[in-house]
């Protein structure tokens, strides 16, 4: 059916929702935008399904929420009788129609039979996570678009063991929404009646404590708490989401009780107002906790974004600015300090592993590695490091201490199985209670880190290319990098080419090729001579194509050039790509 054919569909439907009607009528006379809301249906990415809202078949709206809840309906169904019985959990956070949301999959999932249990009131991604294995249930939802833009919202799905839906299982729901025919006419029971039956049951506080709990268990140092949690001072922003509670209440009951929350950005806003992004990677989104850092002169800054399972810190550099560290930096620190912490304390297992992503800086592996630690790529997605965490669960092979990646992510305790901003915020503030006991700031443990294992540096380039052509030039970079790939870069000569589609990894001076055993994924990543790499990825949930960078130098000012060489010179070949595209 052509998207037209769709749009008349939905136009003609007698019983369409007043609001979305509203919307269709406001840009009938805009094809262009018609087509885009129509020309295919919202696809299962990285972390779920994810998009504007509106009317439209690639829209977020009950429609489409219906469709995707029916299909994991018919998945959860083909399970058997107990899956059926052990129900999902439904999460949601702060966002335009996320509650709406949440009830429109639970009354779909419901009038099936299946049991649901939703959030009272919203809630973090990662304490969704712990419910669906603290309530033994069989899935998931979690209704956010992360730090997307206020217009966006999403839809992510769990598994029994909290963890997103890996590959597999992710395909097989895929065919199962793809088989609904028409998401116009679904019918589902209302919401009273489903309650009445007991198909619908709200939760919330016996979930909040015992995930409160559990958190406390990821302490290295409890101590340092009566020790410093008076004196050190802590600046906490959760932009507009969801983690205000968690977070506070956390620290408070493990005796940090020196934190000062951004009031203009403490409460729930699904416009995001006092912020461009709701992103705690971009510096604008620290813009208030600097203010209110200096003003008290605090010894560390916090910021979650929406869902809170992303993490930003700011510490005090040299001059008493607030330096913004990156995910990479974090995740580094944060592993440092736990491993040197475990290690003498003598709770350091031989069998240990660290888990990053396959764009996640080379500094990780170099710590894990000093401590005896086994490290594991995977594919970029918080999705496969949950998926290894339950594989050495049921092995024995590893066991598993830190898990994390390059935007922000990290997950500390497996009670979860997403990356978490609250755990990782209890483990940020206990480091920094235990440097400033030493006599150190944040900022100077992490200078420390980068001269005994090198100055790593990163960097994230991305292209927004929206719509129907968006994506075709997306995928005509990706094409144009494997089939002529660059032979040098910067000056420096190409010597590995890891095409992940493929699962090869080239040697091109050897002319020898390896097998990558991870998921086939559209992922181009290239090694440069002297350890230096870049990476090809397009978003799975946004109209992006994202480049990594990565370079080390045994000093900050060289890593810092060296970059900026490689991303000039990177850049510079796509902008190549594309002027190709728009002359042809």
């Amino acid at each position: 059916m052509s998207w037209k054919e769709t749009y008349t569909s939905w136009i003609n439907y007698q019983n369409l929702d007043p609001e979305l009607r509203q919307n269709l009528d406001a840009i009938k006379g805009d094809e262009k935008q018609l087509e885009d809301s129509f020309y295919k249906t919202l696809e299962f990415g990285t972390g779920g399904m994810r998009g504007e809202i509106g009317a439209g078949t690639n829209r977020m709206n009950t429609y489409t929420i219906r469709k995707a809840s029916e299909g994991f309906a018919e998945y959860i169904k083909q399970a058997g009788e107990e899956a059926i019985n052990q129900g999902v959990v439904i999460a949601y956070d702060s966002r335009h129609k996320s509650p709406e949301f949440a009830m429109e999959a639970a009354k779909t999932l419901a009038s099936h039979g299946i049991k649901t249990y939703v959030f009272e009131e919203l809630r973090p991604t990662p304490e969704l996570s712990f419910a669906v294995r603290e309530l033994n249930a069989f899935g998931g939802i979690v209704i956010t678009a992360s730090h997307n833009p206020p217009e966006y919202n999403g839809y992510k799905v769990y598994g029994p063991d909290g963890g997103q839906l890996p590959p597999k299982e992710a395909d097989e729901l895929v065919d199962f929404v793809n088989a609904v025919e028409n998401e116009l006419t679904l019918a589902v029971q209302s919401e009273a009646e489903l309650k009445e039956k007991g198909l619908i049951e709200m939760i919330g506080s016996a979930i909040d404590e015992a995930y409160n709990e559990k958190l406390k268990t990821i302490l290295i140092n409890p101590e340092l708490a009566s020790e410093t949690g008076k004196d050190l001072k802590v600046v906490f922003t959760p932009l507009h989401g969801t983690a205000n509670k968690p977070v506070r209440n956390a620290l408070q009951s493990i005796g940090y009780e020196n934190v000062t929350v951004i009031e203009e950005q403490e409460l729930p806003d699904p416009n995001f107002s006092t912020v461009k992004s709701p992103n705690p990677e971009e510096p604008a989104a620290f813009e208030y906790a600097v203010r209110k850092g200096k003003e008290i002169d605090a010894d560390i800054l916090i910021a979650t974004d929406p869902d809170a399972d992303r993490l930003g810190i700011a510490v005090k550099d040299p001059s008493g600015e607030y330096a913004l560290l990156t995910g990479n930096q974090t995740g580094a620190l944060l592993l440092h300090y736990l491993l040197s912490q475990k290690k003498e304390k003598g709770v350091l297992p031989a069998n240990g592993v660290v888990l990053k992503t396959i764009v996640t800086s080379e500094i990780g592996a170099q710590i894990a590695r000093s401590f005896g630690l086994q490290v594991v790529d995977t594919l970029t997605g918080f999705k496969f490091i949950g998926e290894k965490i339950k594989q050495y669960e049921q092995t024995g092979e590893y066991t598993f201490q830190f898990g994390y990646e390059e935007s922000y992510g990290y997950l500390i305790g497996d009670f979860a199985r997403d990356k978490d901003a609250v755990q990782a915020a209890i483990l940020a503030v206990e480091a920094c209670a235990y440097y400033k006991k030493q006599g150190m700031t944040l900022y100077e443990a992490l200078q420390q880190v980068f001269t005994k294992y090198g100055f790593y540096r990163e960097g994230l380039k991305s292209l927004t290319l929206k719509g129907k052509e968006g994506s075709e030039q997306i995928q005509h970079i990706l094409a144009t990098f494997r089939n002529e790939p660059p032979t040098d870069i910067a000056g420096l000569n190409v010597s590995v080419v890891e095409d992940y589609t493929l699962s090869e990894r080239q040697h091109i001076k050897a002319g020898k090729v390896e097998e990558i055993t991870l998921p086939k994924s559209n992922v181009l990543k290239y090694i440069l001579e002297d350890g230096s790499w870049f990476c090809l990825r397009p978003s799975g949930t946004e109209p992006k194509v994202k480049f990594y960078f990565g370079v080390v130098s045994e000093d900050e000012a060289t890593s810092i050039a060296h970059l900026e060489a490689v991303q000039t010179a990177v850049m510079g070949e796509v902008e190549r790509v594309l002027d190709k595209v728009k002359t042809v």
